[in-house]
Parts: structure tokens; C-alpha cells; sequence
């Protein structure tokens, strides 16, 4: 099993660890991708600072994001699971995991990046500031720039098994599954049910959609739970205790649909 999931807009501060070493990521063939938008970002956070703060999307109060960026190369480093916070990491909590399944969760676990264009957890990392929506002067939009290159490494990354995508649109847009491999991906949406006059209503609940994805990946963790297909994972997600409804596709070569209904905040 293959699970997406997207980074997280804070990041917790860089490690003490050696500086960034790109030849020792995870997806070495996406090294020279990595390179050139490193460079970019590195240089423009280096010069015009207002410059920099206009592309990068950047309010007062974050400022200091451009100064970290300009120094990435000679800033420590941690694993990308601790780097990585916010709600769906909060509720994943990666730190208590037993061994067992920290294990895999380092196989399994793909984070994707506007800078990286993907990692895995145990990937060593500065703390940076560049998300998939940026476009940066020379490079262009990043969703746009990652698609050849993830399209030439990810299927081979997702294998012959399941393929769970858990990830925003913003950072969808730099991979899309085709053929087989889309058949066998299944796209988790969290719904969250509410009775108004009598009614149900259903609705997408950004911080609760982040916190039930985490929990979720959570419990197929903890529970070595190994769905080989979106059938198989719609029944283990229930075996869980969630409530899903899935959709299968109707044409070849698309993946499923699963909604899983929460009805608390």
C-alpha cells in the first residue's frame, strides 16, 4: 500500500543534523527536479526580499520563512515525519508509533512537496517554506513543473498494490494515476453529516477532514492492516469503525471514491 498524503503549511523548526544531502532522498530520480527548484528558491529568497514575499505568497508575520529558505543548504535536517506538523500529523502522531508499524509507515507513507516533489518519512530535511501552489519566476507553477517527473517515478513507486490518495487538490495536481494503477487507487474524502430540519445535510469540514485522514492512517497502521485493492480497503476502513460509502468507477482506467461520514466535530 501506497498512501499520499500532502505536507503541512507549518513545519516544525530544522534539526541539528547534518545539511541536506539531495542524493540520499528517497526517489533519487527526482534529484535533478529537486536541484533546480532549490536553486530558484534559494536565489530568490537570497535577494528581493518583497520580491520573494510576492511569490511565495508571504504575510508580514511570516517573513522569516524567506531568510530560512535562503539558507536551506547549510541548515540542519531532520526526518520529514517531524517535520511536518498541523492537524492530520497531529492526529497521525508518527512519534508514538510502536515499531512495528513506524515500520510501515516508513514504506508506506509518501509526503508530497512543492520543493521535494515527494518524500518519505524518514527522508532527512531542512524545515522550508514553498508550497505546491507557488510559481516561481524561472521554474513556473509547481504543480505544473512536478507532473513529468512524478509521472516517470511514481507508478513505479506504487507497485502492483493499493494506492491511497489522501492528498489536497493543490498538491493532486502534480500526479495524477493513470491506467492500472488508477484502477487500483481509491481518493478518501471526509464528510461530515449534520440533520437540519429533518434533513441531511452533508458537508466537507477542512480541520476535521485533516484530523479524521490522520486517524485513519493511523489505525491501518497500528492494526498492520494490508488492503491489496479499493474493495479491500473499503472493508478493513470498516472493520475500523468508520462509516464509508464508496463509489466505484464506471469506466477503465479511474479509481474509487470514498467518502467516509463523520457526524461529530
Amino acid at each position: 500500500m501506497l498512501v499520499l498524503l500532502p505536507p503541512s503549511e507549518g513545519k516544525a523548526a530544522g534539526g541539528s543534523g547534518a545539511p541536506l544531502d539531495l542524493a540520499a532522498l528517497s526517489l533519487p530520480e527526482l534529484t535533478a527536479a529537486r536541484e533546480a527548484v532549490l536553486d530558484e528558491l534559494v536565489e530568490l529568497c537570497a535577494g528581493d526580499e518583497e520580491k520573494a514575499a510576492r511569490v511565495l505568497g508571504l504575510s508580514a508575520g511570516l517573513r522569516g520563512e524567506i531568510a530560512k529558505n535562503a539558507a536551506l543548504r547549510e541548515a540542519g535536517t531532520r526526518p520529514a515525519g517531524e517535520i511536518y506538523t498541523g492537524v492530520l500529523y497531529d492526529a497521525l502522531d508518527l512519534a508514538t508509533l510502536d515499531t512495528a508499524a513506524r515500520r510501515r509507515a516508513e514504506r508506506s507513507l509518501l509526503v508530497f512537496s512543492g520543493l521535494w516533489g515527494a518524500v518519505r518519512i524518514g527522508d532527512r530535511i531542512p524545515s522550508y517554506r514553498c508550497s505546491m501552489g507557488v510559481k516561481l519566476p524561472g521554474t513556473g507553477a509547481l504543480g505544473a513543473y512536478w507532473r513529468a517527473p512524478m509521472a516517470d517515478v511514481l507508478p513505479a513507486a506504487a507497485g502492483d498494490g493499493l494506492v491511497l490518495d489522501l492528498r489536497s487538490a493543490a498538491y493532486a495536481a502534480a500526479w495524477k494515476p493513470k491506467g492500472e494503477v488508477a484502477e487500483r487507487t481509491a481518493t478518501v474524502r471526509v464528510l461530515q453529516s449534520k440533520m437540519v430540519d429533518g434533513v441531511e445535510k452533508r458537508s466537507v469540514v477542512s480541520h476535521f477532514n485533516k484530523a479524521t485522514k490522520g486517524r485513519l492512517v493511523r489505525d491501518l497502521l497500528v492494526n498492520g492492516a494490508a488492503p491489496g485493492d479499493p474493495e479491500e480497503l473499503v472493508g478493513a476502513v470498516r472493520e475500523l469503525g468508520y462509516t464509508v460509502e464508496a463509489e466505484a468507477p464506471v469506466k477503465a482506467g479511474r479509481g474509487w471514491t470514498l467518502d467516509v461520514i463523520v457526524t461529530e466535530l
